[in-house]
């Protein structure tokens, strides 16, 4: 059976959104869950569990109330999503009004990537949901700002910012995929790793056929270093977006 509508509440396309009732004015509360505990609970659940723990039955568990209570709150997945991303971004502190666009987007990706590591759920997450967020607007107006402020076109200030968090994504994503490959094969490191996939790095190296990769195996000494690689692939972007726009 349906659940019946409150007065005057809307739905369908007319529905107010997520964060447009989260501004609202709370009624006198029948009961004392909320968004804020709903997006608490599921962040908690999501760094203990990871994310495909999160889900309405595990959430009313935590919370003490019905299977059916959170469905008062959000409409469904993607709101619950919005509600963890929106929380965890709050930390976020991107410099404001800053004239320098690569002080401002280079403070971004290097923060993103941060939250990323701690809260690693967000790494599968939509991207339309981890960005339209009021939080994560907000950071991305910020760096949409600085880069306007150099009089470019709307088109090319939101496509460098979008370069940005394709790389930070993308390099994070494959950050913490391979972290939980070793965490599954019980791997402490790279050494162990290297190690165990040793026969096969030994038979392709022996084809000949890849001489430079086999000099990267030989000679790299920053393998296991993340961070270093991460804030070097951001500053051939920052390079190419400067180099591209002229700024």
């Amino acid at each position: 059976m349906a659940v019946a509508k409150q007065e005057g509440e809307a739905s369908g396309a007319d529905a107010p959104s997520l964060w447009e009732r989260m501004e609202r004015p709370a009624p006198a509360p029948r009961t004392s869950l909320t968004l804020e505990r709903i997006a608490a609970a599921a962040v908690e659940i999501a760094d203990e569990e990871g994310g495909a723990a999160v889900t309405m039955r595990r959430l009313a568990t935590k919370l003490g109330v019905a299977p059916m209570a959170a469905y008062r709150h959000v409409n469904g997945k993607d709101d619950l999503w919005a509600l963890m991303i929106d929380r965890v971004s709050r930390d976020l502190t991107v410099p404001d009004g800053s004239a320098d666009w690569r002080e401002v987007l280079r403070s971004y990706a290097l923060q993103t990537r941060e939250l990323m590591l701690a809260h690693p759920w967000m790494a599968v997450m939509p991207t339309p949901v981890v960005m339209l967020t009021p939080s994560r607007l907000a950071v991305a107006e910020r760096g949409l700002s600085a880069l306007a402020a150099h009089g470019l076109d709307a088109d090319s200030v939101m496509a460098a910012l979008r370069a940005v968090t394709s790389f930070v994504h993308g390099s994070v994503q494959t950050e913490i995929a391979l972290h939980d490959y070793q965490e599954r094969n019980g791997w402490a490191g790279g050494d162990e790793t290297r190690q165990a996939l040793a026969p096969q790095m030994r038979y392709l190296m022996s084809t000949g056929r890849y001489p430079v990769f086999e000099q990267y195996a030989f000679d790299a000494t920053r393998k296991d270093d993340r961070a270093w690689e991460f804030a070097f692939g951001l500053d051939c972007v920052l390079d190419g977006i400067a180099q591209r726009l002229g700024i």
